[in-house]
């Protein structure tokens, strides 16, 4: 089995999410923050959701407030945020560090695997990495790259499911 799908996280609601379930799925992992100003951001990864759920998208965003603290909220507060001022109903993990000594080994496992530019640190919010059906990272996406610029590589992964 792929590292990938060894791993697993903590829903907003308190859930486990096993990422084995993700199998045969292309997803795209989104590191978020509520009061930042790519959170608009949201708006566009819940259309590329509603477009590509039912094709084998699965995206899954880790609210964080370890830049500028712009994820101040508890996980109601997150949750309410996320579907009142955007519709989101995609999965949301519960809040995670992506840097650091605690950080979450989706992301310790991503940034090893997707180095960013000059360093592997997450510099910011909505930093985003796609991962093929068989678990293999394709792509990381710096925070100002916006969600639906990676439609094209996402339909290219989701036709390799179907081929």
């Amino acid at each position: 089995m792929h590292e990938f799908y060894q791993l697993s996280t903590t829903s907003l609601q308190g859930q486990p999410i096993n990422f084995s379930d993700f199998e045969g799925k292309v997803v795209l992992i989104v590191n978020t923050a509520s009061k930042c100003g790519f959170t608009y951001q949201y708006e566009s990864l819940q259309a590329l959701h509603n477009k590509y759920a039912s094709q084998g998208l699965v995206i899954l965003g880790f609210p964080c407030n370890q830049f500028g603290q712009q994820e101040p909220g508890d996980a109601t507060q997150i949750e309410q945020g996320c579907l009142i001022n955007y519709g989101v109903s995609f999965l949301m993990s519960a809040k995670v560090d992506v840097n650091g000594e605690h950080t979450h080994p989706i992301f310790r496992y991503l940034k090893s695997a997707l180095p960013g530019f000059l360093t592997r640190k997450i510099k910011w919010n909505f930093t985003k990495f796609l991962i093929a059906a068989d678990g293999t990272p394709i792509k990381r996406y710096a925070p100002f790259i916006k969600p639906e610029k990676l439609e094209i590589t996402i339909q290219k992964a989701l036709k390799n499911i179907m081929a």
